[in-house]
């Protein structure tokens, strides 16, 4: 985590505090758009937010930003029940990562399904000669899911309901996720090759979904402590535990290194454990701060 101390400590006060409320803010202004073109108020409007690589090259360069704004998903009965989930899942990571990291990990997989269309429309479409293919995928579908998934890592046996009936752990409806994910990745593929005119359409599709994927993957591998599986502090840990086989064959649970005494000889005595010493070494209240330090 060193990285990440020292970017939240140069740029950490311009997180955005409460994101996930101005994340469900965009969805709303997307919906509000979707029923406006629905019936007829304002026809096209919500096309004018959607990702389109295509528009943008031609001037039209908000669509970098309001793409963020679209649907998640269609509306539905289920829609209030989304946004509490989402609004539930996003606060709660915030609480734990902290505002920073939380901003970091959001803004992160924007970025990525961002430049994603873009790069494969300029070397599909544009060289490729799919030009009418304008639509590629930029779906915030993917981007919740990057948010789902860190949850299910973090909280893996949280019970929810699913249709506020059926009681699941979050692991379970990651895994099943995960599945449908594959699935999903397959059936693209197979678009992509039976209908090479629009392949850059589907090949942007997979991408947003592997993207979802990494986006997880890469910050977790970022910012895990993998000091606590070196050699050196696996070694450490062989030798307390069988340091503490040695005690407890004894009959005692804890043994001064230096006068012999126990609790059950001295059961007024208080015993720690000296980091400063090799091999685990352990002393009563009397002893340890004045015995020699063995390396």
């Amino acid at each position: 985590m060193h990285w990440m101390n020292k970017l939240e400590r140069k740029i950490g006060k311009y997180a955005i505090k409460h994101l996930i409320i101005y994340i469900l803010g965009a969805y709303v202004i997307g919906y509000v758009f979707y029923f406006m073109d629905r019936f007829n108020i304002m026809p096209g409007l919500y096309s004018l937010l959607e990702m389109n690589p295509a528009m943008i090259c031609r001037g039209q360069v908000w669509r970098l930003v309001t793409w963020v704004c679209t649907m998640p998903q269609s509306p539905g009965i289920f829609l209030i029940f989304m946004f509490i989930l989402y609004y539930w899942i996003g606060n709660t990571l915030e609480n734990i990562w902290g505002t920073f990291r939380y901003n970091v990990y959001m803004f992160m997989g924007i970025i990525l399904m961002t430049l994603a269309p873009m790069v494969i429309y300029l070397v599909t479409g544009l060289i490729g000669g799919f030009e009418n293919a304008l639509n590629l995928s930029a779906s915030t579908y993917y981007l919740n899911l990057t948010s789902f998934l860190a949850f299910a890592t973090i909280f893996p046996n949280q019970q929810v309901y699913f249709m506020f009936i059926i009681p699941v752990k979050m692991k379970w409806l990651a895994i099943l996720d995960g599945v449908f994910l594959g699935i999903q990745v397959i059936q693209y593929a197979g678009y992509a090759i039976a209908m090479p005119g629009y392949a850059n359409i589907w090949i942007s599709s997979i991408v947003s979904i592997l993207l979802s994927v990494a986006n997880f993957i890469v910050y977790f591998l970022a910012t895990r402590n993998y000091k606590r599986i070196s050699p050196k502090e696996i070694k450490r840990k062989r030798k307390y535990r069988k340091a503490v086989k040695e005690v407890n064959a004894r009959g005692t649970r804890h043994y001064c290194a230096v006068c012999g005494r126990t609790e059950v000889s001295n059961p007024e005595l208080q015993f720690r454990f000296c980091s400063k010493c090799s091999g685990n070494l352990e002393y009563c209240n009397e002893h340890l701060f004045t015995h020699e330090h063995k390396k």
